[in-house]
C-alpha cells in the first residue's frame, strides 16, 4: 500500500516525497499533470534533483513510485476509471499537498484549492468507504487566521469567521480546512499549517527564489516602514517536510493540528536584516514606521510596470507586505514536542541561501534528464489488503 501524495512536483511536496522515500521507507502514489509518462517522469525528475542523485531517484522511480498522469481540479483527476481504481486500491493514507499560491487571482485559488480539495475529499471518501483509510493530512497555511496584529496565535484559536481575510489564498485554505472537517467526520485527520517557508537550512540550495529576492531587496534598503522589534515567522523547509512526513506516519500523534513555525522563537526585523546585511558587508536599515502607506503607495504604483526590474520586485513586495505587518507569531509548541527540536533560526542560514541564490541568478540550474535512460513502465504495485500503517 501507499501514501497518495499531491503536490510532489512543488517546493514543499517534493522535500515531503523525498523526507517519505528516504526516510520512512514509504511507497509513494504522486499526481502529475503531464500529457505523457515521459513528461511526468521528467516533471517529478526536475522536482526532486534537489533531493537525489539520479540513480537513487531512478531506483525509487522503479521500485516505489507510481505516477498517476491528471489534473487535481478535474472529475476523478482526468483519470480513466480504471486507473482511478488503481490508485483507490493502493491507497491507504493521503498527504494533500497540492495549492495555488496565487494570492492575486480567486480564479486560479478557487479553482485549484477548493475544486482540488473536494476532488481529494471524494477519493477519500471512496477509499474509506472501500477498505478504510488511515489518515488524511491537509497542508494548510497559518494565514487562516486572517487578519491580526501584535498576537501569538494557538492552532485551536486561529480560525475566526468573524476576520478578514488578507487575500484569496488564505480565504480559501481556511474553507478547505472547513470542508475536510465536515465532509470526513469519520476519517483520522491531520491539518499542517506552515508559516513563510523559505530556504533549507542545511544548505543554500533552493527553486524557490520569490521570496529570497523579496527579503534581500528589503535588507538592501536605506530605510524600512516597519517597527524594529516586530516579529515575523520563517521556518526552514526541511523542518516543515519532516515534521508533516513523521507525524502523518505516526498511528496515534497527539493533535489534529499542527503550527510549522518558528513561534515564540520567531526573530525581529532588526535582528533578520542586520543578519543579512552584515553576512553582505553592509550596513543595515533604518526604521521608520510613520512611512508605512507612503512605502505601498510607491510599491502599488511601481508594480504597474511588471516587466520591469523594479516593477517585478514591487509586484513581489505588493504581495508579501501584508505579511510583514501582522508581528503575529503562531505557537509551535506542539511540532516542537513532537520533533523533539526547534527550527533552525532564519539568521543561521540566511546568508548561504542569499549566496546561492545571486551566485545562480536566482535560477535554478536543473539537471536534464540522462540521455539513453528509458522511462520506466509505470506497473500498479502489489495490493496489501490493510496496508502497514499510514
Amino acid at each position: 500500500m501507499a501514501i497518495f501524495l499531491t503536490g510532489s512536483t512543488g517546493y514543499v511536496g517534493a522535500h515531503v516525497a523525498s523526507e517519505l522515500l528516504e526516510n520512512h521507507g514509504q511507497s509513494l502514489n504522486v499526481l502529475v499533470r503531464a500529457k505523457s509518462d515521459e513528461e511526468a517522469q521528467h516533471r517529478l525528475w526536475q522536482s526532486m534533483q534537489l533531493h537525489l542523485d539520479f540513480d537513487r531517484f531512478y531506483d525509487h522511480l522503479k521500485n516505489r513510485i507510481t505516477i498517476f498522469r491528471g489534473d487535481l481540479t478535474g472529475q476523478r483527476f482526468g483519470i480513466e476509471e480504471k486507473r482511478y481504481d488503481q490508485l483507490v486500491d493502493s491507497t491507504d493514507s493521503i498527504i494533500h499537498c497540492a495549492a495555488s499560491l496565487n494570492r492575486k487571482s480567486h480564479k486560479a485559488c478557487f479553482n485549484v484549492n477548493l475544486r482540488g480539495t473536494l476532488e481529494m475529499i471524494q477519493l477519500a471518501r471512496r477509499i474509506q468507504d472501500k477498505h478504510g483509510l488511515n489518515r488524511y493530512s491537509h497542508v494548510s497555511t497559518v494565514a487562516v487566521a486572517g487578519e491580526r496584529q501584535n498576537e501569538v496565535v494557538t492552532e485551536d484559536g486561529s480560525v475566526d469567521w468573524s476576520r478578514s481575510d488578507y487575500d484569496p489564498y488564505a480565504r480559501t485554505k481556511k474553507f478547505t480546512e472547513h470542508m475536510v472537517a465536515n465532509l470526513l467526520p469519520d476519517v483520522q485527520t491531520t491539518i499542517f499549517r506552515p508559516s513563510i517557508v523559505l530556504g533549507d537550512s542545511r544548505h543554500g540550495e533552493t527553486t524557490q527564489f520569490d521570496m529570497v529576492q523579496a527579503f534581500v531587496f528589503l535588507a538592501s534598503l536605506p530605510i524600512l516602514p516597519f517597527r524594529p522589534n516586530d516579529r515575523i515567522d520563517i521556518v526552514p523547509v526541511e523542518f516543515v517536510s519532516e515534521a508533516i512526513a513523521k507525524i502523518h506516519v505516526d498511528p496515534h500523534p497527539k493533535h489534529s493540528i499542527y503550527h510549522l513555525s518558528s513561534g515564540t522563537g520567531s526573530q525581529t526585523f532588526q535582528e533578520l536584516t542586520n543578519a543579512i546585511s552584515n553576512a553582505r558587508g553592509k550596513s543595515g536599515p533604518s526604521f521608520i514606521p510613520p512611512l508605512e502607506k507612503p512605502f505601498q503607495g510607491a510599491i502599488n504604483f511601481f508594480s504597474r510596470f511588471r516587466k520591469s526590474k523594479i516593477g517585478y520586485t514591487a509586484t513581489l513586495m505588493k504581495v508579501f507586505v501584508p505579511y510583514l505587518l501582522w508581528n503575529t507569531v503562531f505557537d509551535n509548541a506542539r511540532v516542537v514536542e513532537a520533533m523533539g527540536r526547534m527550527p533552525t533560526k532564519f539568521s543561521e542560514y540566511c546568508y548561504p541561501l542569499y549566496q546561492f541564490s545571486k551566485d545562480n541568478n536566482y535560477k535554478y540550474k536543473y539537471v536534464g534528464w540522462p540521455a539513453g535512460t528509458p522511462i520506466t513502465t509505470q506497473v500498479e504495485r502489489t495490493v496489501v489488503a490493510g496496508g502497514t500503517g499510514a
